[in-house]
């Protein structure tokens, strides 16, 4: 199987899609057990954003594996990216549960909390991520827009200088 996912990854990384997608079915026909084949076919699906067939693929291999915090990570992505924020936090929740200081997860995280106007609760995650991958635009992005949302201008302020700065460099 090793060989089989190492394949897909360089089909992936040469931007052959169509045919990665052609060797997951045929290796999901023969393992339809193998939770990892649905994590590559869901990695394809959210690149090209067909959000609806990477959700379908995430849940069967949840269903699965249902304490893969990668799984719960990106149905939690997904919730949030089709707005449905609420039901994004219980699987973003359980991923964080697993993967402690994963500023990704984090970000994500402090967003839907955000989008769901528990904003204290949202900035202390966002800012917690911030603290962990201080270079990442898009968690200064969302911390800096969840600021200003409350009112924190000066604060919101100081993000936006500090990401002015740094693409001025």
């Amino acid at each position: 199987m090793k060989d089989i996912i190492l394949q897909i990854e360089s089909l992936k990384e040469n931007q052959r899609y169509s045919d990665a997608i052609i060797l997951l079915e045929e290796s999901i026909v023969k393992n339809s057990s193998d939770y990892r084949l649905y994590e590559e076919l869901a990695d394809i699906y959210l690149y090209k954003g067909e959000l609806e067939k990477g959700l379908k693929a995430i849940n069967f291999a949840l269903n699965l594996n249902k304490d893969s915090a990668t799984w719960n990570y990106l149905k939690g992505f997904i919730l949030l990216s089709q707005d449905k924020v609420k039901d994004s936090i219980k699987y973003l929740e359980k991923s964080n549960s697993m993967l402690w200081n994963n500023s990704e997860v984090l970000r994500n995280l402090g967003w839907a909390y955000t989008m769901t106007w528990e904003n204290t609760r949202g900035i202390s995650i966002l800012k917690r991520s911030l603290n962990i991958a201080p270079w990442d635009e898009l968690i200064t992005e969302d911390l800096a827009m969840a600021l200003i949302w409350i009112g924190e201008v000066s604060e919101w302020n100081n993000l936006l200088q500090k990401i002015w700065k740094k693409n001025m460099t």
